[in-house]
């Protein structure tokens, strides 16, 4: 598919100073315009060096890294043998190159010079990272990200630097499916919500549901797999699959599959890759949950009722969480899972319902370690109660 050249990318194009900070909503196409633009230097300049950086390689993969190939490709612009897989270098015919590596990476973060800099989602880079970063480049430093909360671009950048600072919004994309747009402007009525991801602006921290999960970089030999949550998906959602691992008195969440179109069929394909454990599905799906059961996985649906959202975000919130950093579509639903806000701006206890298909898994497989309690088992042959509790 081509790429257009929307609104997002003129005004992109217009900014002329060295820093350049691209804050926007949801859908905005800030990558993309960025990464266009990148390209298009690339192309027009010699022997040029650009890199792009995000907090980790998993990140990159998943985002700027694909996002930059499907541009390629969709353009007719990719020549294979010039894309480097080990390294994340795309060479091309004028001698300039694009590199990808991430803020882990500390002896790239601290070694040679480039030309052009772009950090995706500067607010989950360090301003210590930012600083080796950007001293290191010579011509241009981009920079986008959502904000959902102040970061230091906001307290040792903008009037402290010489920079541009611009704001986008789904109204920028020309591209955005009209389905995509209806569904955000279906959230105005969440105040806070709506500012951060319809409108672009600064959000306020304390929207946040959870905070203070530790991101590692694997799961330990020692950790032992409890569950898998899942919440089912297809065209406008992703399927989304979570592993939860016990491990030293805390929980270890792993994101296995965030993925549009799978079928039940497909679900239970890849559970049956899986080591062998149950798995807590979303019980509003039961004719799902029997035919998944039929070939042959260990599942069940989630207790549903009056207050058990809460009451199961209250329980993961007393828990010790850590996240792997390969989970890239977990820690971005984490960081931006809201509690959602009335048209004053007062949170009010509702989780807004917008980006949170692994945060529901998350519910689902965590909800069977509560207290001891009946609960009610989906089969194929009807219903039947059993108990849960905690690990010992």
């Amino acid at each position: 598919m081509a790429y257009l050249v929307t609104t997002a990318t003129r005004k992109l194009s217009e900014l002329r100073k060295r820093i350049r900070g691209v804050a926007g909503g949801a859908s905005a196409s800030k990558t993309d315009s960025i990464l266009l633009l990148l390209i298009d230097y690339a192309q027009a300049t010699e022997n040029k060096v650009v890199s792009v950086v995000s907090e980790s390689l998993p990140h990159l993969k998943k985002g700027a890294i694909r996002d930059f190939l499907n541009i390629m490709k969709g353009h007719n612009y990719y020549n294979d043998d010039r894309w480097n897989r080990t390294d994340f270098i795309y060479a091309f015919e004028t001698g300039s190159i694009i590199e990808f590596f991430s803020a882990a990476e500390s002896y790239k973060v601290r070694g040679p010079r480039r030309n052009v800099l772009f950090i995706n989602e500067a607010n989950n880079v360090s301003y210590e990272t930012y600083t080796q970063l950007e001293i290191r480049t010579r011509d241009i430093v981009w920079l986008d990200w959502n904000p959902v909360s102040e970061f230091w671009w906001y307290t040792e950048v903008v009037g402290k630097q010489d920079a541009d600072f611009i704001t986008l919004t789904y109204k920028d994309n020309e591209g955005l499916h009209p389905a995509e747009a209806a569904a955000l402007e279906a959230r105005r009525g969440n105040k806070n919500w709506w500012k951060v991801y319809g409108e672009g602006q600064l959000g306020e921290a304390e929207g946040r549901i959870y905070k203070d999960w530790a991101i590692i970089d694997g799961i330990p030999h020692e950790a032992s797999l409890r569950r898998y949550g899942l919440d089912f998906g297809y065209t406008n959602d992703p399927t989304a699959i979570v592993a939860v691992y016990y491990y030293n008195g805390g929980y270890i969440f792993h994101e296995l599959v965030y993925q549009y179109g799978m079928t039940n069929q497909d679900i239970a394909d890849f559970l049956k890759t899986q080591a062998p454990t149950m798995t807590i599905a979303d019980s509003a799906e039961p004719k799902s949950i029997a035919e998944i059961k039929r070939y042959g996985i260990n599942i069940v649906g989630s207790q549903k009722g009056q207050g058990s959202v809460l009451q199961g975000i209250q329980f993961v919130q007393g828990q010790r969480i850590s996240v792997t950093g390969e989970s890239t579509n977990l820690i971005k639903e984490y960081r931006n899972y809201l509690w959602m806000t009335d048209k004053e701006g007062k949170i009010i206890n509702e989780p807004q319902g917008f980006l949170d298909h692994c945060m529901a898994a998350v519910r689902y497989a965590m909800d069977s370690f509560r207290p001891m309690r009946p609960r009610v088992q989906v089969d194929v042959g009807g219903v039947k109660p059993y108990f849960q509790g905690l690990p010992g």
